[in-house]
């Protein structure tokens, strides 16, 4: 056979190191296109000048472009007979990176456990983005439910692995040039910074988008992501909701893009903690989101930055005044699609007031 029919359940093996083809580098049209795509407004990678004056050569890439860009290039082997990506945990941001690098990326398998209808089984990995002089950019361990070829081929011993709670602030990169000296919050475009904010505060970001099959379609195609579940209506039409899924990476940004409105301020992700996509999204769906702080972290040897833990709950057709999540049950409403647990990076102080 000379097309690749991608990889079914069976095919992994514990330990197996897959390094993924066609490196990628990114360009000021993808930055754009992201833009254009999510509505995302934080400063710094929006401006060259706004991120030059804090320490940067020039405007970094949005991170989540870096983590889908990196994820891009795993699916044609992880995920391209998918049916879901199900979270991620000890996502790591690494090297900021800027238009021009070329990211690549290499997975190892640490996880297989096959679902008892004996038709698909979950692979853990964790997947490893380094730039064109090797430096890590993102590193982060995801697990996604994959078919299987033959419901009768072997299971092989059910490996699940243990995954940390959290990420280290020790751990978390403070690129060596950021000085935050000269931050501007009336061009940031909120004057909250990391002192202003509680454990225990819940920010209802208010903002609502409505997906379009062709903004999921682009996006998905714009990092090169070729899971089926995203692009063929044929196929889909013939599966359990008939539908082609939105990439949950999608969701992920849109919530992201609408934290601006109360975490303006957020200049870097420094970390995924932990993230779920509890339920389906589809074209049609308005997207909603709410934040809580569930911690503040100082960082070693800065005074000027401060670390604030979030958990963002993204929701479809219902706006998130009343602040849905999961129950003490531990299940979530039907119109919750998104639980993400992470850090972001935000200045310290209180500048201009």
């Amino acid at each position: 056979m000379k097309t690749n029919p991608g990889n079914f359940f069976e095919d992994f093996k514990l330990g197996q190191v897959i390094r993924h083809a066609v490196p990628r580098t990114i360009s000021a049209g993808d930055v754009a296109l992201y833009i254009g795509l999510t509505g995302s407004r934080f400063a710094v990678p929006s401006s060259d000048s706004f991120a030059q004056s804090i320490g940067y050569a020039k405007a970094p890439v949005d991170d989540l472009l870096v983590f889908h860009i990196v994820f891009g290039r795993t699916v044609a082997d992880i995920s391209l007979n998918a049916i879901a990506n199900l979270g991620y945990a000890d996502c790591r941001f690494g090297a900021p990176v800027f238009p021009g690098d070329t990211l690549t990326s290499t997975s190892i398998v640490i996880g297989l456990k096959e679902n008892s209808n004996k038709e698909t089984g979950v692979v853990t990995v964790r997947s490893t983005g380094v730039n064109q002089w090797d430096e890590t950019v993102l590193d982060y361990i995801r697990w996604v439910m994959v078919r299987k070829r033959d419901k009768a081929s072997p299971a092989p011993e059910a490996v699940t692995p243990d995954l940390p709670a959290e990420v280290g602030v020790e751990n978390f990169t403070v690129p060596a040039t950021l000085d935050l000296g000269d931050y501007d919050i009336g061009l940031a475009g909120s004057k909250h910074l990391w002192d202003d904010y509680a454990v225990g505060e819940q920010i209802d970001h208010v903002d609502g988008m409505t997906l379009e099959e062709s903004d999921h379609m682009t996006a998905t195609r714009l990092y090169q992501n070729n899971a089926k579940v995203h692009f063929n209506q044929h196929a889909q039409a013939k599966d359990r909701f008939g539908r082609r899924l939105i990439y949950g990476g999608h969701i992920i940004s849109l919530a992201r893009a609408m934290s601006f409105n109360g975490l303006g301020n957020a200049l870097r992700i420094a970390a995924i903690h932990g993230g779920r996509h509890v339920n389906p999204s589809f074209a049609g769906d308005t997207i909603y989101a709410w934040s809580e702080v569930t911690g503040r972290a100082e960082l070693p040897g800065r005074r000027d930055l401060g670390a604030l833990r979030l958990r963002t709950i993204a929701t479809k057709d219902h706006p998130c005044a009343d602040f849905p999540k999961s129950g003490a049950d531990g299940k979530y409403p039907e119109t919750v699609v998104l639980d993400l647990d992470y850090s972001v990076l935000m200045p310290r102080g209180s500048r201009g007031r």
